[in-house]
């Protein structure tokens, strides 16, 4: 596929993974997937989630892949499947502090370009009607 302008690096991929993680409802997402493919050749899928976040917390990352090898973000290989996990774990240890203990929901982003993955977690993370908002990013060459 040719692409249309510069090169796409790692914050390029990290960025894709930020608008799909934020993106409000599904059409939204699947705009932006495709004007990232038809653009940049980034491949990408986004998928929701909630709960506790300590118990949840192997949920988000199964629903991760998951996610990734549905929409062919990703290959049934065990560095890919990996690297996702790994990406996704970095990515919810960044908000541990703000989530530990409580309900969290939100939405996953997950982008790649050639070696480059990037998984973001965008959380409202509750406390009754007391919400706060987290991001997360993780990243892998795989």
């Amino acid at each position: 596929m040719e692409r249309k302008y510069r090169e796409v690096g790692s914050s390029d991929v990290a960025r894709a993974a930020i608008r799909l993680a934020i993106s409000a409802n599904m059409e939204e997402e699947r705009a932006e997937k495709s004007r990232l493919l038809a653009e940049m050749g980034i491949r990408a899928c986004g998928v929701d989630f909630g709960g506790d976040f300590l118990s949840s917390t192997i949920r988000i990352i199964e629903r991760a892949i998951v996610a990734a090898k549905r929409e062919n973000v990703i290959l049934e290989q065990h560095n890919e499947v990996g690297g996702v996990a790994g990406a996704t774990r970095e990515a919810l240890q960044q908000v541990s502090t703000k989530a530990m203990g409580l309900s969290v929901g939100g939405k996953i982003g997950i982008a790649r370009y050639g070696t480059h993955l990037s998984v973001c977690v965008y959380f409202g993370v509750g406390l009754v009607h007391l919400n706060e908002v987290a991001i997360g990013l993780g990243h892998r060459a795989i």
